[in-house]
C-alpha cells in the first residue's frame, strides 16, 4: 500500500507582520480511505497588495480538502484536482461579491498534490510551485503563471532578462479575480523515495532548485525527518531573503502499490 510521510512549515518572514500563506494536508484515516481517496496536500499564497490575502488562501485549501473528502471512491485524480481548483476559485470569487465585501479584491495562488496507489497528480494556478526530488535532482513540475514566463515562452525575453525583470511577480493567472480559471495539471508514476516539495514564491525565489534537492535528499523519510526538512528549507529561505511569507510542504513516498484497471476496477499488481 502507498506509504507517505510529510512535514510542513511556514514563517511570515522578516518584513511582513501577517502570514497570508495557508497549508493543509488531507491524511486518510484508514487503509480503506488510503485506497479509495489517497492523500492530498495543498498550499496557497494570498496575493500581496489585495485585501485579505490570508482569507483567500484559507478558502482555497479548505475548499480543496472538503471536495477531496467528499469525492466518490476511486474518482480519477487527474479529473478531480483541476475541478477542485475551479471550485476554490469560485468560492474566493463569490466571497468578493458578498454585500459587505463588495469592492474588495482577493486573490491567491494554489499548488496541490494528490497521491494514490502509484500515481501523483499535481495541479496549480499562479506561481506557487511543486518540485519532484528524485535521484538527487529537483525538477519543477509546475510552470509559473507570470507575465515574464509568458514573454519567455514567446521568445521575447531571455531567461536572464526574466530573472532581472521588475515584472517577474506579476501573475497572469490566480484564484479569485475571474469567475472561471484553468489549473494546469501534471500526472506521473511514483517511485519509492520520490519527494515532493510544495512551496510559495517566498521560498523558491530565495533558494535555487539545487539547494532544495540538497536539503531534501537522504534520510529514511520518517515523520520527524520530513518535518525537520520542511523547517530547514523555510529557515534557509528566510535567512537568504525573508522579504515575503515563506512556506513549504515536503512529502516523501516510502512505498507504493502498483495497480492496473480492468473494467473500471482497480487491481493490485503483486
Amino acid at each position: 500500500m502507498l506509504d507517505v510521510t510529510y512535514g510542513e512549515a511556514t514563517d511570515p518572514g522578516k518584513v511582513r507582520t501577517n502570514n497570508e500563506d495557508s497549508i493543509l494536508a488531507w491524511v486518510p484515516k484508514s487503509r480503506q480511505l488510503a485506497r479509495s481517496h489517497g492523500w492530498m496536500f495543498a498550499l496557497s499564497d494570498g496575493v500581496g497588495g489585495m485585501d485579505r490575502g490570508e482569507v483567500a488562501s484559507r478558502i482555497a485549501v479548505e475548499t480543496l480538502a472538503k471536495g477531496f473528502e467528499e469525492a466518490q471512491d476511486s474518482t480519477s485524480l487527474a479529473a478531480l484536482m483541476p475541478r477542485l481548483a475551479q471550485h476554490a476559485n469560485a468560492e474566493i470569487h463569490n466571497e468578493t461579491l458578498r454585500a459587505d465585501k463588495r469592492g474588495g479584491k482577493m486573490a491567491a495562488t494554489l499548488v496541490c498534490c494528490a497521491l494514490r496507489h502509484d500515481q501523483a497528480v499535481v495541479a496549480h494556478v499562479g506561481d506557487s510551485r511543486c518540485y519532484l526530488v528524485r535521484d538527487g535532482e529537483a525538477k519543477p513540475l509546475t510552470r509559473d503563471h507570470t507575465w515574464v514566463n509568458e514573454q519567455r515562452k514567446l521568445g521575447l525575453i531571455s531567461a536572464a532578462e526574466a530573472e532581472e525583470s521588475d515584472a517577474k511577480h506579476i501573475l497572469t493567472r490566480s484564484l479569485g479575480p475571474e469567475l472561471f480559471i484553468t489549473a494546469d495539471t501534471t500526472t506521473l508514476r511514483l517511485q519509492p523515495g520520490d519527494t515532493f516539495v510544495l512551496c510559495c514564491d517566498g521560498l523558491h525565489n530565495a533558494i535555487p532548485a539545487q539547494k532544495i534537492a540538497e536539503v531534501v535528499s537522504g534520510g529514511s523519510g520518517t515523520q520527524p525527518e520530513m518535518q525537520a526538512i520542511a523547517e530547514r528549507l523555510v529557515e534557509y529561505a528566510v535567512q537568504e531573503d525573508g522579504s515575503d511569507n515563506t512556506t513549504a510542504q515536503v512529502i516523501r513516498v516510502r512505498s507504493i502499490e502498483r495497480v492496473a484497471m480492468y473494467r473500471g476496477q482497480v487491481y493490485s499488481l503483486r
